[in-house]
């Protein structure tokens, strides 16, 4: 009987990405669209943040979405209230966007014109960060009810970002989360990372975190 034949991909695959990637990231530059690729896991609040985000900088800059989701349009349609450029994408059944996925996106979406451009990704703390989509920075939500140990469990998607969120701080007396606990852990993936305590539903901590990623894309324009 011949034997099994093993052949390793995923080196290949990634490397693929990454040079599309990479040259996603240039175009955009080019033209002074800065791509924000923003994750967390499932009712982390990505899209209430995202509504929040629009709300504080559509008067400073030219704003289009793309919703990533397995199926439906729910979000996508919450967002459109906020009268900013906007489509939904379908992944047909995958658990990320690649570089392709997101330069198809973009496509769609017409960025011409457009400061900011937000690609909400799918929810997932683990296969959307194995992906570099092309964006300029790379932003994660981690809420209270998830718990301070996350880092500890899903350490690639701290690694890659940029920024993290911490969202729902409003109900931090009713979970046993400690925020002390979470930005050392955080900080033991990604020394630089940046950290924003949130609320989206009240707004607190929301004009520190816009504050910081209006500053990013100002500096990528310049």
């Amino acid at each position: 009987m011949e034997k099994m034949r093993i052949i390793e991909v995923k080196e290949s695959v990634f490397a693929n990405n990454d040079a599309q990637a990479e040259k996603l990231r240039n175009e955009l530059k080019a033209q002074k669209t800065f791509l924000l690729n923003l994750m967390s896991g499932p009712g982390a609040g990505k899209t209430t943040t995202l509504m929040r985000t629009i709300e504080a900088l559509k008067n400073d800059f030219n704003i289009g979405v793309m919703e990533a989701d397995i199926d439906s349009a729910v979000d996508a349609e919450k967002i459109q209230t906020t009268g900013v450029r906007t489509i939904q994408l379908h992944t047909g059944g995958m658990c990320h966007l690649d570089a392709d996925m997101t330069k198809q996106g973009l496509l769609e979406l017409n960025t011409q014109g457009l400061d900011l451009v937000v690609l909400e990704n799918v929810g997932n703390l683990v296969c959307p960060a194995e992906f570099d989509t092309g964006a300029a920075k790379n932003v994660m939500i981690l809420s209270v009810p998830e718990g301070h140990d996350k880092p500890l469990k899903y350490p690639l998607i701290f690694t890659v970002c940029d920024a993290l969120i911490i969202n729902k701080i409003d109900v931090l007396p009713y979970f046993d989360f400690d925020m002390e606990k979470v930005v050392e852990y955080a900080h033991m993936r990604n020394p630089n990372l940046k950290i924003f305590p949130v609320c989206a539903k009240t707004g607190e901590g929301i004009p520190q975190w816009t504050q910081w990623l209006a500053s990013q894309v100002r500096s990528w324009q310049s």
